[in-house]
């Protein structure tokens, strides 16, 4: 709905400047008004003055319901209750590994999910829209990961269907490193209408902003670089088999269980992300010169995409994103040598500025687009009216 829209985006307005704003007429924008006020997504704002009357405005009731989303990790998640512009009033982080399964992970998403609406004094019918993001690839018309390659038992799982007991609000199913795209660039680069996002985790991952816009492709698998060939480098005895069951794939290499396994294989104890992280801080020889040959891979692999999409930004993020003077070196390199002139002669190569946040920023602000860019309002408030009124 075109109000709706004009007034989400912050402004506070009258009907007449409603009017000049979408040229409907005023019967119609009387009609609208009532039903968004009814919905209780709209509320009046003070008044101004008209040639000595006073004229009613309107402004985007933020508070009129909540959001609810999961940023799902492969070691970890954070879960946050949101109003509906997205921004995040609470927010939990705890570990849990994605690779218990489903039931075990969505079970642990919807206890928390209970228990910060009972913190907010607030019930299951004001929630509007829920989202999830996970690591792996997400089938944007289902909702559902299509065998992915470090989640173990949720290859098809109706993770929309999974809250449908407890919800009657839709969900949505996001990519991570999606979600992270989008946080960043409406976050710290809001003018920036081209985006790469890079993650390096656990694994390997990243998203498009296009022209503005989050881009999926076709069935959702655009941007997915972890997974792309590298030729064997020299210092490379034999191809690295990948978890995606392919050998020589960039995360194999470059990925932080990558990084643990060949810190392992020369006698260094590390048996998480976070420790190899500390390792690069502390100076440790093995972990600096690991490091720095994954940086020269995902610079390399990061200039194909440079090439091809020819973006503003790139930002990396991610838990090794922390050792950032070990990897952005080997990175800026790679991609200034491997790249066109052109597509690097106004390129920033940068840090994610919201750190680990930056996914469910992101994840939080993609649900309250997507509840209001075409739900119907009886969708939206049928049962929530009455609970939000009383």
């Amino acid at each position: 709905m075109e109000i709706l829209h004009l007034l989400r985006s912050g402004l506070v307005l009258t009907k007449s400047e409603i009017t000049a704003h979408t040229g409907l007429s005023r019967s119609t924008i009387n009609q609208r008004i009532d039903a968004l006020l009814d919905a209780h997504l709209v509320i009046p704002s003070g008044s101004e003055s008209t040639k000595g009357r006073p004229a009613e405005s309107y402004a985007f009731n933020r508070t009129g319901g909540h959001l609810l989303v999961a940023d799902i990790g492969a070691t970890g998640m954070r879960v946050g209750l949101c109003d509906l512009a997205g921004t995040i009033l609470e927010e939990v982080e705890l570990s849990i590994a994605v690779t218990e399964g489903p039931d075990v992970v969505l079970g642990t998403v919807g206890k928390e999910f209970t228990q910060l609406l009972i913190g907010a004094n607030a019930s299951a019918d004001s929630v509007l829209g829920i989202g999830v993001s996970v690591p792996g690839p997400v089938d944007t018309a289902s909702g559902q990961v299509v065998h992915p390659p470090i989640m173990t038992g949720w290859d098809q799982y109706d993770i929309p269907g999974w809250f449908s007991s407890d919800y009657t609000c839709p969900v949505i199913v996001e990519k991570d490193a999606n979600a992270m795209a989008f946080g960043e660039q409406q976050v710290s680069h809001p003018d920036v209408r081209h985006l790469l996002m890079v993650k390096v985790g656990t694994g390997v991952g990243s998203g498009l902003i296009s022209d503005g816009r989050l881009h999926h492709g076709a069935d959702g698998a655009a941007g997915d670089i972890g997974h792309n060939y590298v030729p064997k480098p020299d210092h490379v005895q034999d191809e690295p088999e990948c978890r995606c069951g392919n050998i020589g794939c960039l995360e194999a290499y470059a990925g932080g269980w990558a990084l643990l396994r060949d810190l392992q294989a020369v006698g260094v104890e590390a048996e998480s992300v976070e420790d190899a992280v500390r390792l690069l801080r502390s100076g440790n020889r093995d972990a600096v010169r690991l490091a720095r040959n994954a940086s020269q891979l995902l610079g390399e692999t990061i200039a194909v995409t440079v090439n091809l999409f020819n973006p503003q930004v790139v930002v990396i993020g991610g838990q090794l994103a922390a050792a950032d003077d070990y990897l952005f070196a080997g990175i800026r390199s790679a991609v200034y040598r491997r790249s066109l002139p052109l597509a690097t002669r106004r390129i920033q190569i940068t840090g994610a500025t919201q750190g680990q946040q930056a996914g469910i920023i992101g994840l939080a602000l993609l649900v309250a687009q997507s509840v209001f860019a075409s739900a119907p309002l009886p969708h939206l408030h049928t049962a929530q009216a009455a609970d939000l009124a009383s």
